[in-house]
């Protein structure tokens, strides 16, 4: 059960994080007056133009299952606390709290330019990981549409995708996706950590429920496309004993493949975390902490290649034995997702006449 403090004014309704952390860029910052109720950070989310001139991301992380990515919006208004992706938000000179969920900046121009890396003779088609960083499928996907026109331009392509998401909206696009797993080139993995609705709402605020997140699994594997789900983050001491439940719903639902991470706390989300621990869980705020502790070889965060993905010691040993065995009684594949073919993949002018033909 949540626990809320309702003395506390600071929680926001809607909003993961209840304050803007120093950016570690910025040597200047402001400090709301805590005796003026004007100040109360109440902040509406606002969209802004990302003038990005490419789309196609890469990286070269050995503990990551994909090297190139195409992220239509940076910053994400789901607004879960935990998320990995906050500290980005401070090379654009933001802060990784409230700024990171209610400033998301838009690549308009996202499903052209991917067209065009697509069409260039240099692109040799590979795996495209949608988003690599923040969800496709937040809330202002359903009016702007960028994901979905950058998918026309996959399945144009015929280049395959994988994506990660918490949002239902993804179902909107079972068209297109299923027009790419008919080529063996698309897959989907639902995030899901917690069947607890209340704990969901403090959490990952702006999500789609646990049991919309489950019909989405439903939906996207009945129209005959790859779907898995993603138990991650693990919280230990406040999500991890329901691994178990949280694979046997997926698998009933009709995912094939599971994979997991335990919370991660990079950077300035630590200083978040910590404090909506004390405003929704004050009393497992230390068992928790202790916990990430010993799989972090005594820090809160451990960015070596390697461990940072899975944790060290008895509680990471613990999380990955009851995942083991959560995957086996639901009979689904432990870390084993669907390998996804390039076979298909044309360009717009191939297969056309030329003047020699």
């Amino acid at each position: 059960m949540v626990r809320e403090a309702a003395e506390n004014r600071r929680s926001i309704v809607g909003r993961g994080a209840a304050g803007n952390p120093k950016n570690r860029f910025e040597r200047i910052e402001a400090e709301p007056d805590p005796l003026d109720p004007r100040e109360e950070p109440r902040p509406e989310t606002i969209y802004l133009r990302d003038h990005s001139r490419s789309i196609i991301a890469r990286n070269d992380s050995p503990d990551i299952g994909f090297d190139a990515s195409i992220n239509p919006y940076r910053g994400c208004s789901h607004g879960c606390v935990y998320c990995f992706a906050r500290p980005t938000h401070e090379y654009l000179g933001f802060s990784a709290g409230l700024d990171f969920e209610s400033k998301v900046l838009v690549k308009e121009e996202a499903p052209e330019l991917l067209r065009g890396q697509l069409s260039s003779p240099r692109w040799k088609p590979k795996v495209l990981s949608m988003s690599g960083v923040t969800d496709p499928y937040q809330p202002v996907e359903k009016k702007l549409g960028l994901t979905r026109r950058c998918l026309e331009v996959l399945a144009e392509f015929r280049n395959p995708v994988a994506i990660v998401t918490k949002n239902h909206l993804v179902t909107r696009d079972v068209d297109l996706l299923s027009e790419l797993a008919g080529h063996g080139a698309a897959m989907v993995a639902i995030s899901l950590t917690t069947l607890d609705d209340d704990l969901r709402r403090v959490m990952e605020p702006r999500t789609s429920r646990p049991v919309r997140r489950l019909a989405a699994i439903e939906r996207l594997a009945g129209a005959g496309i790859p779907v898995g789900v993603m138990t991650a983050p693990v919280i230990p001491g406040l999500t991890d004993h329901e691994l178990p439940s949280l694979l046997s719903a997926a698998a009933e639902a009709g995912a094939t493949f599971a994979a997991y991470v335990p919370v991660r706390l990079p950077g300035a989300v630590r200083p978040i975390f910590e404090d909506w621990l004390e405003r929704h869980f004050p009393d497992r705020k230390e068992k928790v902490l202790n916990r990430i502790r010993s799989m972090r070889d005594g820090r809160l965060n451990d960015a070596s290649f390697g461990s940072r993905m899975k944790g060290e010691g008895i509680f990471a040993q613990h999380i990955g034995r009851l995942f083991e065995m959560g995957c086996r009684r639901a009979g689904i594949e432990n870390d084993r997702s669907p390998k996804l073919s390039t076979a298909a993949f044309r360009r717009a002018d191939e297969g056309q006449p030329t003047l020699f033909d």
